[in-house]
């Protein structure tokens, strides 16, 4: 009942992007669709930090919530609330200002490289907005409301597709309509969560009167959020750098590369999904002191994300040509993308039996132990294939074979730190 609002809604984003780089291709050129394509791996690394945070907030706000602990539950929303907004505004700052410098330490080719940051910059500019959203949805989820997020995005999303379609088709306009659009879909789905929290339910309320920076609910949020948000820059980082060596292959390998990420980013969500929905499920059993429960999660979140990212994933590297012929004509570019799809899609299912056990762990309280896995097996492991071992097999393919290699053995040791923990948990409440 959790995964499947937050699967729908995230797949639904995805989606809404995919129909953006189409709109692109039709009414604007395939440089254009590139030139968004080469921004998405940074801006997901940019932003991934900060995004990443909310996961603190969605727990600390879940264990309130368990305990039965309203005013706890109403300082850490309103806490969430306030860091989203100050962390927006400087991600912005940063965003607008370094958009070349980051764009050219990818190796963005100069064909892609002035759409690129201009789509880079106006989509910084919506960054406010987009945390604020992003905080206010990890609250939303925290006292059960999967539902809610789900039809505000969808909202949003129908919304970007329309004035995607009027800048390009009317205003002849290309990357800088379609950031526009995301821009102001994500105003719309922020306004909707914003006011679902202060009058739309009774679990949480935020007051503006009293709204301030709680310290020790930050301190809290911090605690589970930073290593959350680093374990999610840590996968962005690892991914700009197979980007980086991606892109040296020439502009129909990033554009190859970049539609390939679209329909790999509907199946990381689909993978995904359960994580979001098991960490405060767990979060509040344990905070409820309802241990039996709390044990059940791990097996029904990988027998879920097993199910729908097998599912999906096969049928993603079967029809993988087709899929990447919606969004190019080139035969170049769609090799590059199937090429991609093929291994990734195949096998993602994988990636989503690890970041369910993360989403575990951090409900239990255990927040540096997935990101200390993701640094060595996403992270470490990545620059090490490519600066040491893909020199001697310089082939895409082998390259992209780092990604299920990592996820088994982030798997193997994740399980090595659950079952003593699980064990610790069960004795604590025996006493």
């Amino acid at each position: 009942a959790l995964t499947v609002p937050i699967m729908v809604m995230n797949v639904l984003q995805v989606l809404f992007n995919i129909i953006d780089m189409t709109v692109l291709r039709i009414y604007a050129d395939e440089s254009a669709v590139g030139a968004v394509g080469a921004c998405g791996t940074l801006t997901t690394l940019c932003t991934s930090l900060l995004i990443g945070i909310s996961v603190g907030a969605n727990v600390v706000v879940a264990k309130r919530v368990g305990r039965g602990n309203k005013e706890g539950a109403d300082r850490a929303a309103m806490t969430s609330v306030l860091f989203s907004v100050v962390s927006g505004i400087a991600l912005m700052i940063i965003g607008v200002i370094f958009a070349e410098t980051f764009l050219k330490l990818t190796n963005c080719p100069e064909s892609l490289l002035p759409q690129a940051k201009l789509y880079f910059e106006i989509y910084f500019y919506g960054m406010p907005v987009l945390m604020l959203y992003n905080f206010s949805a990890a609250v939303l989820r925290a006292i059960g409301d999967t539902k809610r997020p789900m039809y505000f995005l969808t909202l949003g999303g129908v919304l970007k597709v329309l004035l995607a379609l009027f800048f390009a088709a009317v205003l002849d306009m290309g990357v800088d309509g379609v950031a526009i659009a995301t821009v102001l879909s994500n105003a719309v789905a922020c306004a909707l969560a914003m006011y679902t929290l202060i009058r739309g339910q009774k679990v949480v309320y935020l007051n503006f009167k009293q709204m301030r920076f709680d310290m020790a609910e930050l301190k809290d949020i911090l605690y589970i959020g930073v290593p959350a948000g680093f374990q999610s820059s840590l996968y962005s980082l690892a991914n700009a750098v197979i980007t980086t060596v991606v892109n040296s292959f020439g502009a129909d390998a990033t554009t190859g590369i970049s539609i390939a990420n679209q329909f790999d980013g509907i199946l990381y969500h689909i993978s995904y999904a359960p994580s979001l929905a098991v960490t405060p499920y767990i979060a509040q059993n344990i905070g409820a002191g309802n241990i039996k429960r709390a044990k059940q999660t791990l097996l029904r979140g990988v027998l879920i994300t097993t199910a729908f990212g097998m599912s999906f994933g096969m049928l993603s590297a079967i029809f993988s040509e087709q899929l990447s012929s919606i969004m190019s004509s080139t035969p170049a570019v769609i090799a590059y993308s199937k090429q991609k799809m093929v291994i990734i899609s195949s096998t993602y299912f994988i990636c989503g039996i690890n970041d369910v056990l993360g989403g575990v762990l951090r409900g239990m309280g255990k927040p540096i132990v997935p990101t200390v896995s993701t640094f060595v097996f996403m992270c470490v492991l990545r620059f090490v294939w490519v600066y040491a071992i893909f020199p001697l097999c310089p082939n895409l393919t082998f390259l992209y074979l780092v990604w299920p290699v990592g996820w088994v053995l982030s798997i193997i040791a994740l399980l090595f730190v659950y079952f003593p923990t699980l064990s610790k948990l069960q004795k604590n409440e025996a006493h």
